[in-house]
């Protein structure tokens, strides 16, 4: 477990469905992420686990979803001054 899974973890309490949309996921994720981004991770097998159509729209379980998003993340520490 990272130091970003809790933060992560409150995006899924704030979303209002269990499932997000690819068309929202730049919503879900605060401009972290976009469609098109998304698309291409899963046309590559890389994308979220547990992906499905509904209609016409791809979308993600979002404990699934938040789970790939800790797995790709880490916290990046300060640069120490060179002066």
């Amino acid at each position: 477990m990272n130091d970003i899974t809790k933060p992560l973890a409150a995006l899924g309490e704030k979303w209002r469905a269990p499932i997000v949309a690819r068309t929202e996921i730049r919503e879900f994720s605060g401009g972290a992420l976009s469609e098109k981004y998304m698309a291409n991770l899963d046309s590559a097998g890389v994308g979220p686990a547990g992906r499905f159509r509904c209609g016409r729209k791809v979308c993600y379980p979002v404990d699934s979803l938040i789970q790939w998003m800790a797995d790709r993340s880490r916290t990046v520490g300060g640069r120490a001054d060179a002066g």
